[in-house]
């Protein structure tokens, strides 16, 4: 065995905290989606996300849960100081009391059918702790039935209760006129409060690299391993690529920061903002982790101790532990246990299907009966994003009616009521929002100077109105269902694998679908979760060119050809990877491969020629 490969069979007992009983966890779903999930999935063992940048939302669900609660509620005015990060604390710190309170009254239940504790042990997948609790069914000796039921009582834990903040969104925050220090940005701001509350759990890095943020994390004891190794705060990255989780982790561990997690997530077969790679595909992705997991840990943790040897905090001569876990499209048991199975990884992510279940996200009855009924026509990649990344929704949410009648009335544009995501200064010297009337109203006007060709003046115009309002509109649902305010317009941030589920289903039969005990499944037509993806890409590099063709993207022909190239690349990495597949799931798969084979062909006809003939090579 090598020195590398030993280092990663091995890892440091005190700082490995798994993150509990079951192989699924649900990510964050837009600002509100997910904003109190859990309080519904915790208690069962389930791992959860929560977006802590809408200190608005978050101290409205404060006051509810609270109420709901008997729990006394003091309010934290935006005239204190450090209003918003002292909001996220002190929502976190509810969250984690609750939590707690509801496993100790789950462990303390009587094992007897519709009992928390025995919907606990129901609900795993097939594991040794999933037998013990059949075995513990079938005893019939009043005393050893007893003493098993103490045992399983000890093994009950709570998924974990972690936190997400983009990390671009990052802005400048001006009070009276005035520019805040970067300490006081939305994702500063966010990490503070999270570092400050009492959960033991992880911190999820998306959209990308910051720097001015990891140095600010490093800043925090809680990051830090204690004497026996154990981090307390842990941090993920959502990542779309080997090179980037590599780049991100080295810039984390000379801070001395650990990077616990690496969640893949597709550049594109996912929810809500589409963070697309050059045509990198999850597949090919998935393979470099886990061919070089064991020789990343092993650089990366050079690096990590070294740091931490200087500013004298604790080492170990063993790393951490290291998870990789996968979301984005994964629809079904046979995909979760492949992915699980072929590729190591600890985990999968399930964040659409759940927009169907009631019990844990928080969508209203309107939009409940529209994803329900949702096809694959009714959610689209489109720019309504103020940020500017291409961003997945649902095409006929109130907040796409309301756009297209604030167009219709002449006032298109928000009001901008909270201003998370003001970052433009082309036309002011404080930075505004890109889905703010201000903005449009500014940019229609300059367009309306400029002498373009028809087509481009037409695509820029419409790209210019495409902005939602995400800030207000992507915590109504969480509004409208807590009946906090009903003058909200939700946006739903989907993803393309709604069209696969229409049942408005609970938290068991969904948990049962995952592990394979159901299907609930629209129909037998949805194509595999890499075949879905590689589509999807082949779509995005159409537009692309469609785009540039009339001006309005400055792409090279080097960057499509490199494109092509790397889905070339990702199909003849499928066309092998088929021999893993069961004789029928192999043979659609190969036909689905195809299929998008002479698609890329009509784009690239000499790239898409290159590859080899169908079939296991």
């Amino acid at each position: 065995m090598t020195k590398v490969a030993e280092m990663n069979s091995q890892q440091n007992p005190a700082a490995d905290q798994a993150s509990g009983p079951h192989s699924f966890h649900i990510p964050v779903m837009g600002t509100g989606f997910t904003i109190d999930t859990p309080l519904q999935v915790a208690r069962f063992g389930i791992s959860s996300v929560i977006s802590i940048g809408d200190d608005v939302l978050i101290e409205q669900m404060r006051k509810t849960h609270c109420d709901k609660n008997g729990l006394p509620f003091e309010a934290i005015s935006e005239r204190e100081e450090d209003y918003r990060a002292r909001r996220i604390t002190a929502y976190l710190n509810l969250i984690e009391r609750l939590v707690r309170r509801q496993t100790e009254a789950l462990r303390a239940a009587p094992f007897e059918p519709d009992s928390e504790i025995t919907r606990y042990f129901e609900l795993l997948p097939e594991t040794p702790l999933k037998q013990a609790y059949r075995d513990m069914c079938l005893t019939t000796d009043p005393g050893d039935r007893l003493e098993k039921q103490k045992a399983l009582r000890k093994e009950v834990r709570a998924g974990n209760i972690d936190v997400n903040i983009m990390t671009k969104v990052d802005f400048t925050v001006m009070r009276n006129g005035d520019k805040l220090g970067p300490e006081y940005g939305v994702a500063m701001t966010a990490l503070r409060g999270f570092a400050k509350s009492n959960l033991t759990s992880s911190i999820v890095f998306s959209a990308g690299m910051n720097r001015r943020l990891f140095s600010y994390a490093s800043g925090f004891e809680d990051f830090l391993p204690d004497q026996a190794g154990n981090l307390k705060k842990k941090i993920t990255l959502k990542v779309s690529d080997f090179r980037s989780a590599r780049l991100q982790g080295k810039l984390l561990a000379k801070r001395g920061l650990w990077v616990s997690e690496y969640r893949i997530e597709s550049g594109l077969n996912c929810g809500g903002h589409a963070f697309a790679t050059k045509g990198f595909l999850m597949g090919p992705i998935l393979e470099e982790f886990k061919q070089q997991k064991s020789e990343l840990t092993a650089q990366l943790f050079a690096v990590y101790r070294k740091a931490l040897q200087e500013r004298w905090a604790a080492t170990s001569d063993l790393p951490p532990n290291v998870r990789v876990t996968v979301q984005g499209g994964v629809g079904t048991s046979d995909e979760h246990s492949f992915l699980m199975k072929y590729y190591s990884v600890d985990g999968t992510g399930w964040g659409t299907p759940f927009l169907l279940v009631p019990e844990v996200t928080n969508v209203d009855p309107d939009h409940l009966a529209k994803l329900s009924n949702a096809g694959t026509d009714d959610v689209r990649l489109g720019e309504g994003s103020p940020l500017g990344v291409p961003f997945w929704a649902l095409a006929s949410s109130a907040s796409e009616s309301m756009r297209l009648k604030r167009i219709s009335r002449g006032r298109p544009g928000s009001e901008c009521p909270k201003g998370y995501l003001m970052s433009n200064t082309e036309f002011t010297s404080a930075p505004i929002c890109p889905a703010s009337r201000i903005y449009q109203k500014r940019k229609l006007k300059e367009l309306s100077t400029l002498s373009l060709p028809d087509v481009e003046h037409e695509a820029r115009q419409k790209s210019v109105l495409a902005k939602l309002c995400l800030c207000q509109d992507l915590a109504a649902g969480a509004m409208l269902k807590n009946k906090l305010d009903s003058d909200f317009n939700a946006a739903v941030c989907c993803g393309p694998g709604i069209a696969d589920f229409s049942q408005i289903t609970s938290l068991d039969k969904m948990v049962d679908h995952i592990y394979g005990r159901l299907s609930l499944l629209t129909g037998a037509n949805r194509p595999h979760v890499f075949t879905r993806e590689l589509g999807l890409y082949v779509d995005f590099l159409r537009d692309e060119l469609e785009k540039a063709a009339v001006g309005l993207l400055d792409r090279t022909s080097d960057y499509f050809s490199e494109f092509a190239e790397n889905l070339a690349s990702g199909i003849s990495y499928y066309r092998n990877l088929a021999a893993h597949f069961g004789q029928s799931q192999q043979e659609r798969f190969l036909e689905e491969l195809d299929a998008l084979v002479l698609e890329l062909e009509k784009l690239f006809p000499e790239t898409a020629k290159s590859l080899p003939a169908s079939g296991v090579a």
